[in-house]
């Protein structure tokens, strides 16, 4: 009996669960599903998995990207795209600033001028900001550049 509960220990432990074995297998989802021709591609194209092709999309598409696939590969590689043109992400404002002119005030932890930032809220434009203080603090500056 003993003999008999220790083979079966052994063959569980063979089989026990891996750490992948609670998720969800990655299936596309659409977020708006629409009932659409076969026709039609039924998944995001490769191409928007590749880092090099981020390089040829102008701003308003990378912006576009960043705030409308939110938590997705493609949102960290307009990030990172963004990032090589100079936009800086304010984490308080949630929002991407570019110096418009070099800073007229710059200390320690912040510096202050004239900045063009992206209204993703009222207008979808970028729009300049006078006398701004960026605090270096809310700065997002976790990806790489």
């Amino acid at each position: 009996d003993e003999a008999q509960q220790l083979q079966m220990l052994h063959l569980s432990l063979q089989n026990l669960p891996e750490a992948g074995d609670s998720e969800r297998p990655k299936t596309y989802v659409p977020r708006n599903p629409y009932p659409t021709p076969s026709s039609f591609p039924q998944a995001p194209a490769a191409v928007f998995d590749s880092p090099s092709a981020f390089d040829k999309f102008d701003t308003d598409t990378l912006f576009f990207i960043f705030y409308y696939q939110q938590g997705t590969y493609q949102q960290y590689l307009a990030a990172r795209e963004l990032k090589k043109q100079s936009w800086r992400y304010h984490k308080k404002y949630l929002t991407w600033f570019q110096r418009h002119e070099e800073p007229k005030l710059t200390a320690d932890d912040y510096e202050q001028g004239t900045y063009v930032y992206f209204d993703y809220e009222t207008g979808w434009c970028q729009r300049i900001k006078s006398e701004f203080t960026f605090e270096y603090g809310y700065l997002e500056d976790e990806l790489p550049s």
